[in-house]
Order: C-alpha cells, then structure tokens, then sequence
C-alpha cells in the first residue's frame, strides 16, 4: 500500500528556537505549498526569546499599529494623558478612537475604576449520588483554609479567595477564585487547582474522583456567569458627555443619543448580544495584539454593559462596565520586543502596571463607543469607511 502521509515538520531537537531552523521550515514549506514565506522570514527579534510563546516558529506576521490619542484619565492606577497603540488592519479604527478621545478630553476626561480581580478554575467532582456531593459540598467549606494553603503553595502571586460550589445530578461543581496579580493567570491557577483538588481526593471523608475543567470557568468562552461574577478585573470608565461639545465635535445631540442608545439596548437583548454597544471588541483586541496579550481572550474581554443617563442640563453620562477584562502586563506575550514597546507608550510593562492598563482599555472602549455611535446616528458611518477604510486589490 502506498504510503500517502504527508512530511513532517522539521524540529530541532536540541535547539528549535533559532534563524536556523526557522529558516529549515520556510524552505520545507516552499517544497511543499510553493510559497516561498519570504516577508514572513524578515523579523527583527532573536527567535531564542520564544520559548513558551509558540512552537514550529517560521517568522513574523506583520501588523500595522496605529496611535490613537491622547486621551485623558482619571483613574487609581492610569492617571494623565496616554497614547494608545493599536493593532489592526481595519481603516477609520484607529480614527475613529482618536475622534472619541478628543470628545472626552474636552468633556474633562474620563474617570476609571476597577473594582475587583478573580481567575478561576473550576474542577467537578463526582460522586456515587447527589447526597454525597452534598455533603462533600460543606466538608469543601469546613476545609476551606486547608485547601486554600495547599493551592497557594504553587505560587507566590496566586491568592485563592473563595469558592463557589453547584450541585449537579451526583456531581459537585466547585469555581476556584483567584487573585494573580499582574499576570492573566490562567496556567497558574489550573496548577494551583490541580494541587488542591489532589489534596482535596486524598482528604475527603468521602470518595471521589475529579475532572480539572468541569467547564464552569468557561476559560475562553463568553458566559452570562462571567458577567455576574468577573473573570480578570471588573473595571469601569466613565464620563460625562457635555450638550455643546457632542453638537460641535460630533455633529448630533445629547438627546438624539440618548434614544439611539435605548434602542441599541432593546437590539442587543433581543439578539442576545454580550455587549450592548457599538463595537467594544475592536478597541480591546486591537489593544491585546499590539501590547502581547492572548488574543483568545477578547471573547471573554469584551463582554459588558454601556450605560447612559441624560442629566437634567441635557449633558449625557455614558460608561462602559467591562465584567471580564482579562489583561496582563507581566509574563506571557508581554516581554517580546515589540509588545513590551507598546506596554511602555503607556508606562504599562512589569509588575504593579496591570490595574492601569485595565483602566486604558476601559476608557479606550468608551472612546470608540462614543465616536461610532454618533457616526451612526450623523449619517457618517458609511462615508467614513468609504474614505479611509478602503483597500481593495
């Protein structure tokens, strides 16, 4: 029989990060697609800094990165004024945020807060009935310092806070929550998680076994839990939006975007939207890829709520309240070259920075929010993509 099993890729096993070998699989992949890869092969940064970013490394896909700003903030961590990198390939976004960001500098600015910080892991245990998982469920509170001394003893960032329980059937959900510090703090949580559910199998009065993801830290996936109970920090950015200078600047009114926003709420519930305004996944996955966040996390980040009050003077007060921002300064894709370069445009790389860089991203969605709506309601909304956004071949 014929052996039809396509090559496999070349590895180096004693050094796979380097111009070498990268180069090794450009060529075996011109062998066998006939694309030669040549701009993906002309990079910048020394491929031995990759180690336990990415595997099979080829080269550097490219990304334009735009300034947006400045913007001003009012914030506990992001105080003063910030320029903002972001990545994309979509025209007028970039424009679009600077024009929101002009409207609120002249409103006085943006005020931000972040309000708690939670990453979870969330392991099911199951039992031989629903009574012993019960049980086990209050034997798990009983225990609860135990078991948080154990997990903690994985890392000296990681915090667990608390955890909450669900019975299902004759299983017993139990959701981890905790505090990482800087970092994302997905991986060191499961190995957190996994050293306490261990200790918890070889404690329990009661037998049991235990799956590490029963799937209730929807880890990368959007879910009304996370909505209720963050995931990453909880953070809000506020302003208020004065009559005169929505008139001048974006050529509408307070009130006209008062409406349009009760409507755009109305839309969002009856398509089951997680976000209720225009567009806050493009500010925040922009921000993610141009300062080395995972860009996974954006479905999980750009769930929340846009609020709006008119006030008595007809000034209009907006915010964003993002529930499950997960962002980090610290680890991850953070340090390579060009990320750390755009984490330092806004003094946002290393320990201690996370919390700001939560406070930029919130103020830039409320930025991108606020210049698209009132493109929609001015009529500007096409006219603007047909003058900066298009690029055909």
């Amino acid at each position: 029989m014929k052996d039809t099993q396509a090559p496999k890729i070349p590895r180096d096993r004693k050094n796979d990060y380097s111009a070498e070998s990268a180069q090794e699989r450009r060529e075996f992949l011109h062998q066998q697609t006939g694309e030669p890869l040549e701009l993906t092969g002309q990079y910048t940064l020394d491929p031995s800094v990759l180690p336990g970013n990415i595997e099979n490394f080829i080269g550097i896909v490219q990304m334009p990165v735009g300034i947006a700003g400045p913007i001003h903030i009012e914030g506990e961590h992001a105080k003063g004024d910030f320029y903002v990198p972001l990545a994309t390939t979509e025209g007028t976004l970039v424009a679009s945020y600077s024009r929101g960001m002009r409207v609120l500098n002249e409103c006085g600015g943006v005020t931000t807060t972040v309000v708690e910080q939670f990453m979870q892991r969330a392991p099911a245990f199951l039992f031989e009935n629903a009574r012993q998982a019960r049980d086990f469920g209050q034997w798990v509170s009983d225990n609860f310092s135990h078991i948080a001394a154990v997990a903690e003893s994985t890392s000296s960032v990681a915090k667990l806070m608390h955890i909450e329980q669900w019975s299902v059937a004759r299983s017993r959900y139990l959701r981890f929550n905790y505090t990482t510090g800087d970092a994302a703090g997905q991986n060191m949580v499961s190995k957190a998680t996994l050293v306490a559910s261990e200790w918890i199998k070889e404690n329990s009065p009661i037998p049991c076994d235990y799956l590490l993801s029963g799937n209730m830290d929807t880890d990368k996936k959007h879910s009304h839990l996370n909505m209720i109970h963050s995931r990453g920090r909880r953070v809000i950015a506020e302003a208020v939006l004065k009559k005169d200078v929505v008139r001048r600047m974006l050529h509408t009114d307070t009130r006209m975007m008062a409406k349009a926003a009760v409507m755009s709420n109305t839309g969002a519930r009856i398509a089951g939207a997680a976000y209720n305004g225009p567009h806050s996944a493009n500010g925040i996955a922009s921000l993610f890829i141009a300062t080395g966040q995972d860009e996974a996390n954006v479905v999980e980040s750009h769930a929340g709520h846009l609020s709006h009050e008119l006030l008595d003077n007809d000034d209009l007060y907006m915010s964003v309240t993002l529930p499950s921002l997960i962002v980090a300064t610290y680890g991850g894709g953070t340090g390579l070259p060009t990320q750390r370069e755009c984490l330092n445009l806004m003094d946002c790389y290393g320990k201690g920075k996370a919390n700001k860089l939560a406070e930029i991203v919130a103020a830039t969605v409320l930025a991108g929010d606020i210049s698209l709506a009132s493109a929609v309601i001015a009529g500007h909304w096409v006219s603007s993509h047909d003058r900066l956004g298009r690029n055909r071949p």
